[in-house]
């Protein structure tokens, strides 16, 4: 079984002290979306956001979702800057956003060096309707290449469409939780055996999808709950 690391901490604190590299960066970090106004944004946490009125749990919210979108941007930047020069070349970056944060995110990921290939749509067939309007049952994989993409072996296609609701019940850990079989998906951008890296691990539900994949892990994680939850799931994984 490949092996996982995470450490707890803040993502552009920890970053410059690494020195291993990486074949993919996959994140899901803060959106930092929603509110019309600074004081909008400063009253709403991220449970606000991101959590329906109905959910039936009342799992934690996170910090460092605040940010206007210069800010957002600027410090996204910085993060991609760090996954670059930790990557190795022909490798991939994959970045979670929505609709409201896609263009500035892939500014972030330009700036940060990495040359922007396209955009997969996440269908969420669990959904928020919208008054008078159209669902908001997407989000979106932005991808991203340290140079040329790696040439695999043998060669390999992957879906441009990806499809799946976030876990309910009790395997809801965490409010912005991703699918695993959608992150499996997505993990197969790292060659067999490589290794993957998720600046904002969450409940570590990427690490989970890349030892099931074969693929090692490393993983940092800004709040404390989140990662011992991650730590309790990739030992299961593993």
């Amino acid at each position: 079984m490949p092996e996982w690391t995470l450490r707890h901490g803040d993502a552009l604190t920890l970053l410059p002290t690494l020195t291993t590299l990486v074949d993919a960066v996959i994140m899901d970090p803060p959106y930092n979306s929603g509110g019309r106004t600074n004081a909008e944004r400063k009253s709403q946490g991220a449970r606000d956001k991101y959590v329906s009125g109905d959910a039936g749990h009342l799992l934690d919210a996170f910090d460092g979702d605040s940010r206007d979108q210069r800010g957002y941007t600027h410090w996204l930047g910085l993060i991609m800057a760090e996954t670059y020069r930790l990557t190795r070349p022909g490798g991939s970056a994959l970045v979670f956003t929505d609709w409201a944060q896609l263009p500035a995110t892939s500014d972030a990921i330009q700036a940060g060096g990495w040359t922007w290939r396209g955009i997969i749509p996440w269908r969420k067939p669990i959904n928020r309707p919208v008054r008078d309007g159209f669902r908001r049952e997407h989000e979106y994989v932005l991808w991203g290449t340290k140079g040329e993409p790696l040439r695999h072996t043998p060669t390999i296609y992957l879906p441009g469409h990806l499809e799946g609701s976030q876990p309910r019940g009790k395997e809801r850990v965490h409010i912005t939780q991703k699918p695993v079989d959608v992150m499996r998906q997505l993990i197969r951008i790292a060659p067999p055996g490589g290794l993957v890296l998720d600046p904002f691990a969450g409940s570590g539900t990427t690490g989970v999808a890349a030892l099931q994949e074969g693929r090692a892990f490393i993983g940092i994680e800004g709040s404390h709950g989140c990662a011992a939850t991650a730590r309790e799931r990739l030992t299961a994984a593993a």
